[in-house]
């Protein structure tokens, strides 16, 4: 599969495919034309409790073991799962505004749908 994570303040790339963001807020200081996004689902977004815990100090392994936790629920494995046929049929970019794109959820994401 073809997936990768970029923030989204970089500019748009003709190999990027189909353009996610996958942060639950809209990214301070960028215009949605600017964005070229494809898609937002929100639902795919870790909690506001899951959030504001991982912030607050908690650990990346314990973060990605909720987050997957969370990620198990239904409507969040249906899109879980779409992504992931969008993935096997071209590359799909995962945008995120966060400045450690290796230590969020939006690499957990790309593992889940890469592996």
């Amino acid at each position: 599969m073809s997936v990768r994570v970029r923030r989204i303040y970089e500019p748009p790339e003709p190999d990027d495919g189909l353009r996610v963001l996958v942060d639950r807020l809209w990214p301070r200081g960028l215009a949605k034309d600017e964005a070229r996004i494809d898609e937002w689902p929100k639902e795919l977004t870790p909690s506001a409790e899951l959030r504001t815990w991982y912030h607050g100090g908690g650990s990346y392994e314990e973060f990605r073991r909720r987050y997957e936790a969370e990620l198990d629920a239904p409507r969040q494995a249906e899109l879980l799962d779409a992504l992931r046929r969008s993935a096997r049929e071209g590359r799909v970019t995962l945008l995120t505004a966060s400045k450690k794109p290796d230590q969020n959820h939006a690499t957990v994401l790309a593992e889940l749908l890469d592996g």
